[in-house]
């Protein structure tokens, strides 16, 4: 995909999230999450990823069943890591029944541990 069409179907994207992926952004923006800057939609090389903190070289993607054992997510995935993002694949269902556990993967992996009475609500207010 050429660079201007990529950046308008990203623009495009963002506009028309799916019911998952606005529920993950609402703890993703605005750095609500530890402090960690995230984008949506965000282009890395040829692709357009879900969510992606460049601060910590990770990509967060949001899948539906259209991803079941699919080749080119692990095509994506393996151009994802030769640039050196880890990638986190969530299930749209793992997001809308359990944000909170998503939420703690999410920052297992960058490194912080959730404190045990700090609730989801709670790291979300900042919103």
């Amino acid at each position: 995909m050429r660079e201007g069409h990529k950046e308008s179907f990203a623009r495009h994207l963002r506009k028309n999230m799916t019911g998952a992926e606005q529920i993950l952004w609402r703890v993703l923006r605005s750095r609500a999450l530890t402090g960690f800057k995230f984008r949506r939609q965000h282009p890395v090389g040829p692709y357009i990823v879900d969510f992606a903190c460049l601060q910590a070289s990770l990509v967060i993607e949001v899948d539906g069943g259209q991803h079941c054992d699919s080749t080119s997510d692990a095509r994506r995935d393996q151009y994802l890591r030769s640039r050196k993002f880890d990638v986190l694949r969530f299930w749209n269902n793992e997001v809308l029944d359990n944000i909170e556990g998503v939420c703690d993967v999410i920052l297992l992996h960058l490194g912080t541990n959730p404190h045990p009475a700090l609730s989801l609500q709670a790291r979300t207010e900042k919103r």
